[in-house]
């Protein structure tokens, strides 16, 4: 188990303190209501300009919410969907309305990064400071793009206007935003700080979905306070799935209809293995893409499991009338040291003939040439000959009997350590490389690792070679303990392109561990000639 512990010395050591503020966020859909897609921005004529205002609030059962808010004329939209095609401007302008104490104090963890340079606003990171990160796009590193180490938005400051262009051979799918400030990431995404973007086409490289009405679901984790174990909430849409204190979610489809359904994993740590159900009996889901990057050829299977910060696109098929059906998330053992993660109904499937719910059908495809599996980013990684082989480790440190005290993520050779904010990076590389790296988990933890700006080709999982597909996050399941072997993956990192040049992170994406410091930089300089 996550030790309470240890979450509790941290906040000695970092300062935590409560403070009471006014209600800023959206009131969430009640539950047991019928699930909406958020609202969708769309660009025009290649630009999607926005402004976004982050809020935070506390609502009558003491949860603390934190919220992209969006204005319209009718009112307040939290964490609205963005819809880009290849080859857009997205034009984000966010400010910061964290509420402050009464003194005009900023609350939450203080962390020391006196000497980093800064992009954007000065001072102290905080609880109250924030920032973006563009989960699973493949641009730039760097200020006004996707740069997480540097960025700093912080309370009551102008807009900070993030500006960057969606690559041409950008994989059409489903990506997703969320804070990024290191120490405070979890305490935003835990308040519901999140949403989907989305890159126009999957229907010119996947016909199968042509047509079809698509759904969008974010699907969030809410913890009371998100570094002490106990019970939690997860939510679609914002709508608190079904347990005993809540009705389940409703999801309307006409009986047999085909619907393409894009599922972004938005909470804080949940590995989900995502079923639907037909009187209690799992359903073929046709596969469609994995964490924004289409499939050469579609898959059916009963389960796909999605760790935290993957995403699912894939067709399900409604029932005939009269049958019972569910969108489940199944249990799932993160280990000894780990939280289970329990089995949850998402939605109750509910047939009807009245449409008038629906969100829209895919968008007419866009002019320009056609979009195929080999002419999008890293369409040739297979073929490519590693110019390096490295490996890394997941690890913990256990303090006693109150379990794992401290997370690593370690290259091979090199020392055990936290990261710290002005570290240099630990791997440093060239555009042009192309590198495998084995990554195995030493933990009595399953964990999910993920790096920023590229994916990755995936080629083995335990050693045995498996369908490659390409990925951002993978899961790599718990060590069993001495006299087994550790858990692996194997992947394929493809550096030739030369807008990544720059620093950027791999971490473990359960976010408390990210936070208290499993995760490093990486370094990629411009080519050597």
């Amino acid at each position: 188990m996550r030790s309470a512990f240890r979450y509790l010395l941290a906040i000695l050591l970092c300062g935590f303190s409560f403070v009471t503020v006014q209600a800023q966020c959206p009131a969430r859909p009640d539950s047991g209501t019928v699930v909406k897609d958020a609202l969708t921005l769309d660009s025009v004529n290649g630009v999607l300009n926005a402004d976004f205002t982050m809020k935070h609030s506390v609502d009558t059962a003491g949860f603390n919410h934190y919220c992209y808010i969006y204005d319209t004329a009718k009112g307040e939209v939290e964490a609205p969907t963005l819809r880009l095609n290849q080859g857009d401007h997205l034009v984000l302008d966010v400010k910061d309305r964290i509420e402050t104490t009464d003194e005009g104090e900023t609350s939450g963890m203080e962390m020391d990064m006196s000497g980093a340079p800064v992009c954007g606003d000065t001072g102290t990171p905080t609880l109250a400071s924030t920032n973006v990160h563009f989960h699973g796009l493949n641009v730039p590193p760097v200020c006004h793009q996707d740069d997480v180490l540097t960025t700093l938005i912080q309370p009551n400051k102008p807009a900070f206007r993030f500006d960057m262009q969606i690559p041409k051979d950008e994989p059409p799918g489903l990506y997703w935003y969320h804070p990024h400030i290191h120490g405070f990431t979890e305490f935003q995404v835990n308040g519901g700080a999140a949403g989907a973007l989305i890159v126009e086409g999957m229907e010119k490289v996947r016909p199968e979905v042509k047509g079809l009405t698509q759904r969008v679901f974010t699907i969030r984790q809410q913890y009371l306070v998100p570094w002490i174990p106990g019970p939690y909430q997860l939510t679609i849409n914002f709508q608190v799935a079904a347990s005993p204190s809540f009705p389940a979610p409703i999801i309307q489809m006409k009986p047999g209809e085909k619907q393409f359904w894009r599922v972004v994993n938005a909470t804080i740590q949940d590995f989900m293995p995502l079923q639907v159900w037909f009187n209690g009996n799992p359903q073929k889901l046709e596969v469609i893409a994995l964490d924004g990057y289409p499939l050469s050829k579609p898959r059916t299977q009963e389960t796909i499991l999605v760790p935290p910060a993957g995403r699912a696109e894939f067709i399900v098929q409604a029932p005939p009338e009269g049958t019972q059906a569910e969108f489940i998330s199944l249990g799932y053992s993160t280990g000894p040291t780990g939280n289970p993660d329990l089995e949850q109904e998402l939605g109750s499937i509910q047939l009807t003939s009245d449409d008038g719910t629906q969100t829209a059908a895919t968008k007419p495809a866009q002019p320009g040439p056609p979009v195929t599996t080999e002419n999008i980013k890293f369409a040739d990684l297979e073929k490519q000959k590693p110019t390096t082989l490295r490996k890394l480790y997941f690890s913990e440190e256990f303090g006693g009997t109150n379990g794992p005290i401290q997370f690593y993520i370690t290259v091979d050779g090199q020392k055990q350590k936290v990261f710290e904010a002005n570290e240099k990076p630990v791997i440093t590389t060239h555009v042009g490389a192309v590198e495998d790296w084995i990554i195995e988990n030493h933990a009595l933890e399953t964990h999910a690792f993920h790096i920023h700006q590229i994916h990755f080709l995936l080629l083995e999982v335990d050693g045995k070679p498996v369908p490659t597909e390409l990925r951002d996050t993978y899961e790599i399941p718990f060590w069993e303990g001495p006299g087994h072997p550790y858990h692996s993956i194997k992947g394929r990192f493809d550096f030739r392109d030369p807008t990544i040049a720059g620093t950027f992170v791999f971490h473990c994406h359960i976010l408390l561990h990210e936070d208290l410091g499993m995760m490093h930089k990486i370094l990629v300089l411009p080519k050597e000639e």
